[in-house]
């Protein structure tokens, strides 16, 4: 039985693959900004400057998806006094919710090159949300992800997400824009 168990190793071993091949987003060259408007006459912007996360390939590499991170914290703005507001409780919250999370629906490897819609969920503040993204043209060298960036554009409204303070002076619809850096990562 054990020289079974064993000769079953081996033949397992044999037919996977050697190792996976995933692509981990480089959280010191990624970030992710964001502007709403103030009285409708200025914008109020930030950058988080820590994103992390993989693109994941499917098993038949014709499709991947994204799975990114985005910590709360991180947040830069040009304020401290609006920085600490804007972590506060009611906005980001960010001691009960320190990150945002977006997973994608599978996506092809062309629209990835060529751009196109990037669908998937939203979670921010616990509460996870269809989101929609555009997802700008993005050719990646296969053999040397480190010159790979997708570019992501998009605008969620923050009341979906439990943002509803100050609605007679800010603006509900957010804009988002994420530069995501890709490194090559065998497991």
């Amino acid at each position: 039985m054990r020289r079974f168990i064993g000769g079953l190793a081996l033949l397992l071993l044999a037919i996977l693959p050697a190792h996976a091949a995933d692509y981990r987003i480089d959280p010191a060259r990624s970030h992710a900004d964001f502007g709403v408007r103030l009285f409708w006459l200025s914008q109020i912007s930030g950058r988080f400057e820590q994103i992390d996360g993989d693109v994941t390939l499917s098993s038949q590499r014709d499709t991947a998806v994204v799975d990114a991170r985005i910590t709360v914290d991180s947040i830069q703005m040009g304020s401290d006094r609006i920085r600490r507001w804007v972590l506060a409780p009611e906005f980001f919250d960010v001691e009960r919710y320190p990150t945002i999370h977006f997973v994608s629906q599978p996506i092809t490897l062309d629209t990835l090159e060529k751009g196109g819609d990037l669908d998937g969920t939203l979670t921010l503040r616990g509460i996870a949300r269809p989101a929609h993204f555009e997802l700008l043209p993005s050719p990646c060298p296969p053999h040397e992800p480190q010159q790979c960036v997708i570019a992501v554009r998009g605008a969620i409204q923050r009341s979906d997400f439990g943002m509803t303070a100050h609605h007679t002076v800010l603006s509900d619809k957010v804009e988002l824009g994420m530069s995501i850096s890709l490194d090559y990562v065998r497991r």
